[in-house]
């Protein structure tokens, strides 16, 4: 299965490093744990609108299918980049010393 990039910008803060003082700079921690916050968004928002439909409140499929696939992209997405992690963190565990 092949993972296309997305084309547009994510919700990422992209002036991370760019001339932030060091009291400004966001950790690695920090913006792994916003992007895992913007994709459980997405996943919440995506099973909102799923609900709104299934009980007639919401007669727009195109919008319920956007953003279901807008979650599962994005989904898709944050496991790759949680298994490029890993396969990073198991090749420095094999580095000898």
């Amino acid at each position: 299965m092949k993972v296309d990039f997305p084309t547009q910008q994510l919700n990422i803060n992209s002036s991370i490093n760019n001339g932030a003082s060091k009291s400004e700079r966001v950790s690695f921690m920090d913006f792994l744990n916003n992007a895992v916050q913007d994709v459980n968004k997405l996943q919440l928002e995506s099973e909102q609108l799923n609900e709104a439909f299934a009980m007639g409140n919401n007669d727009n499929i195109h919008q319920v299918v956007i953003a279901a696939e807008k979650a599962d992209i994005a989904l898709q997405f944050t496991v790759q980049i949680r298994n490029k992690i890993l396969e990073a963190y198991q090749e420095i565990m094999r580095m000898p010393v």
